[in-house]
């Protein structure tokens, strides 16, 4: 991953409030110990303050709340570039940045705006249950475990070149990660909050 992906990673699990030691960290980013102290001073740098807990069972702790903007466009944007005459060889390239705009920066509140795959419905739910902090049942296909029932504490949504996921604390798993929404079989919405 490039150098801001595992800032915004870090940042990612720092927020959920738990302390990790910076070991704990670098085994979770696959970086050396003290590529973590240089991405704690890059957040520093950025007004987003890690306090540092001393000792044999000391590391770092989020004790702010930080929440990223996400620009948003328009659909006239996404039609500009689908419909932006350029060679042949660029088209494959516009191609895929018209997707990023669409899968990531889009403003999902337009209806006429279309989610493949029937994805909509699991993205809208996700969105609520993030905005209302309430936990979600999925049933989620792993390719190592087949078909799981896993209890989510969904926490933002983003898009990657393989489409939509949500980042979220895995109640089985203990531990955040990852859903893409394309393998989500079915899920449910529930009462409990988290």
């Amino acid at each position: 991953m490039s150098k801001i992906s595992n800032v915004l990673l870090m940042l990612q699990y720092l927020e959920n409030g738990r302390k990790y030691s910076i070991p704990e960290l670098a085994e979770k980013l696959e970086v050396s110990p003290r590529m973590i102290r240089v991405y704690k001073e890059d957040l520093e740098k950025a007004g987003i303050y890690i306090d540092t807990i001393k000792g044999p069972y000391g590391g770092y702790v989020l004790n702010q709340s930080v929440r990223i903007p996400t620009r948003k466009f328009r659909l006239e944007d996404y039609e500009f570039l689908k419909n932006l005459k350029v060679s042949d060889s660029d088209r494959e390239q516009l191609d895929i940045l018209a997707d990023k705009v669409h899968g990531v920066y889009f403003d999902s509140k337009d209806e006429n705006f279309e989610l493949k795959d029937n994805i909509r419905d699991v993205y809208n739910a996700l969105t609520r249950a993030i905005k209302n902090k309430q936990k979600v049942k999925i049933n989620y296909y792993s390719f190592t475990k087949g078909n799981q029932e896993r209890v989510i504490h969904p926490y933002d949504m983003f898009y990657y070149s393989s489409g939509w996921g949500c980042a979220a604390y895995c109640e089985l798993r203990k531990d955040l990660r990852h859903f893409e929404l394309k393998r989500i079989n079915s899920f449910e919405v529930l009462d409990e909050k988290y």
